[in-house]
């Protein structure tokens, strides 16, 4: 077992997919989800096999007699490793190795395979492998097969001679060992997380009183496409799961006199691992202080409805389940049956309906976006020192100023702005400030 599980990772591995419906399952899909997962991590899908299950097998999820047919197709088509779309214990991932002699991941380390390759800022990095590691710690006692006993520092043997304080006696599982240096790394990821976490709180921080909008989805929904849309962000696309894994903020201005911060965020995906949306916390903590999320929805997914639960469910987890959204159907100019679309304006009727990479309807966002900052708007005559930056950058931020008159020392702006940002403009102190 320790030759088949010396890596997780399956680049330019040939693939078998494989997936168990219990019978309340609500469908029994193509796999093609896990397909596309496969993929981004570098994969070749050589071959899919279903199974309809009365219940779990505790020993190999799928029952000993198809496990043992899963076994004679790692052979026939050479596969390198067995992908589940289900999320396996460790007892049944080794008793599955055992009777296929084939690595086998779950859908779990499979994503955390993928973040893996992705991340490239040290955060990330740290992210990932904190996620890695949360993951592999509770399935250390089945995952490997070295757990023998190592001789304390008074017995005789090699390695004993090398015991420190604290290891020394009748001897030490190698598997306390591994338990140790695993919670030590967590410990110290942790740590290390939470001095970036200060840092990115206090960029947020910095941020206090302009109007922040954070972009979610399901992952390959089209949000690094659409940021580059608005803002000219220059954020690679690629038409992959999870090619995004970092935050980008870039300011967008929808119309005259309106700025505003537009960030960018991870994708979603169902049965996300727990592990992985604990240690971006830091990462999300832009959707968690958003003023606005725009829910990209990728229109051309027959799977969009479980798309939308799927990112829900996310929210929901992270605390942004009450936050105000702006749905957006994304990619009309690809989609192929009019029914789905249909379905989806009838049942999100105030969703904007776009294409981010050709710029359709981009103007109708801008506008719909603009609505919902502005809230019920009111005119008002301000009028204020010219020496009083704070004043004035306030009203270009928060209003659409429509005239400027200015004295030897004073200037009277007129301006529309929304209703919930008066009071925060009347703190200010203007020498003036009259609604008309």
């Amino acid at each position: 077992m320790d030759r088949l599980r010396q890596t997780l990772r399956v680049a330019k591995e040939r693939a078998i997919l494989v997936a168990a419906h219990l019978p309340r399952a609500s469908d029994t899909d193509d796999l093609a989800e896990l397909a596309a997962l496969a993929g981004s991590a570098g994969a070749v899908v050589v071959d899919r096999f279903q199974q309809k299950i009365r219940k779990i097998n505790a020993s190999t999820y799928i029952g000993k007699g198809k496990a043992e047919e899963l076994a004679r197709r790692v052979k026939r088509l050479n596969a390198d490793v067995i992908i589940f779309d289900n999320n396996l214990s460790p007892a049944q991932i080794r008793d599955l190795e055992e009777i296929t002699q084939t690595k086998v991941l779950d859908r779990s380390e499979l994503i955390l395979d993928i973040f893996a390759t992705r991340a490239k800022t040290r955060q990330a990095q740290l992210q990932v492998d904190l996620a890695q590691l949360e993951y592999i710690y509770p399935r250390l006692t089945r995952m490997w097969s070295h757990l023998d006993s190592v001789a304390g520092a008074g017995g005789a043997t090699a390695a004993g001679t090398v015991g420190a304080i604290g290891t020394r006696g009748t001897g030490e599982q190698q598997l306390e060992i591994d338990r140790r240096l695993v919670e030590k790394r967590i410990s110290e990821l942790k740590h290390q997380l939470v001095e970036i976490d200060k840092r990115r709180i206090r960029e947020i921080d910095g941020r206090r009183g302009v109007f922040k909008i954070c972009l979610v989805g399901y992952t390959n929904a089209g949000k690094s496409t659409l940021l580059n849309t608005l803002t000219d962000a220059g954020v690679l696309v690629e038409d992959r799961l999870f090619s995004t894994l970092d935050t980008r903020t870039r300011k967008w201005s929808p119309a005259r006199g309106v700025e505003l911060l537009l960030s960018d965020t991870v994708g979603f995906v169902r049965n996300l691992p727990h592990q992985l949306v604990a240690s971006f916390k830091a990462t999300l903590e832009e959707t968690v202080n958003a003023d606005l999320l725009i829910h990209v929805i990728d229109s051309s997914n027959a799977d969009a409805l479980k798309q939308i639960d799927s990112v829900n469910a996310v929210l929901a987890d992270i605390g942004c389940g009450k936050h105000p959204v702006l749905k957006v159907l994304n990619k009309v100019d690809v989609v192929g049956k009019l029914g789905l679309l249909e379905t989806l304006q009838i049942l999100f009727p105030d969703a904007v309906t776009i294409s981010a990479k050709t710029g359709l309807g981009i103007d109708v966002l801008a506008q719909a976006v603009v609505k919902i900052y502005m809230g019920d708007q009111i005119n008002i005559r301000l009028t204020c020192p010219q020496s009083n930056g704070k004043i004035q950058s306030f009203l270009r931020t928060h209003a659409r100023i429509t005239k400027e008159d200015y004295s030897d020392s004073e200037v009277t702006i007129e301006a529309t702005i929304g209703n919930s940002h008066f009071l925060p403009l009347r703190s200010l102190n203007p020498t003036s400030l009259e609604i008309l």
